[in-house]
């Protein structure tokens, strides 16, 4: 334990920019999702919904930072490219 009691990260060096994502994106979550819907009264009406959104977030939601388009689209293009040169073809 540090000075004041407290447990180092468990977590690897570069970690911080994760987090800061992962913080981004939950913030996302509860602006978008959770806090207009409100209240919320089980988490059987929780669950499908974040599911929803998460399927939206991914697969229609455009992001700006990557050229307006959704993240799964965005994948998708960087693997085609970045793999295009290991396909050789022969005849």
């Amino acid at each position: 334990m540090g000075r004041a009691d407290v447990a180092a990260s468990i977590g690897s060096v570069g970690d911080a920019l994760d987090n800061a994502l992962m913080e981004s994106t939950i913030g996302l979550y509860k602006t978008e999702l959770i806090k207009p819907q409100r209240p919320w009264r089980t988490l059987s009406e929780v669950e499908p919904a974040t599911a929803e959104w998460a399927d939206w977030y991914n697969h229609r939601r455009l992001h700006g930072e990557i050229g307006h388009v959704p993240p799964a689209e965005y994948e998708a293009s960087y693997y085609l490219t970045a793999t295009k040169h290991l396909v050789t073809v022969t005849t």
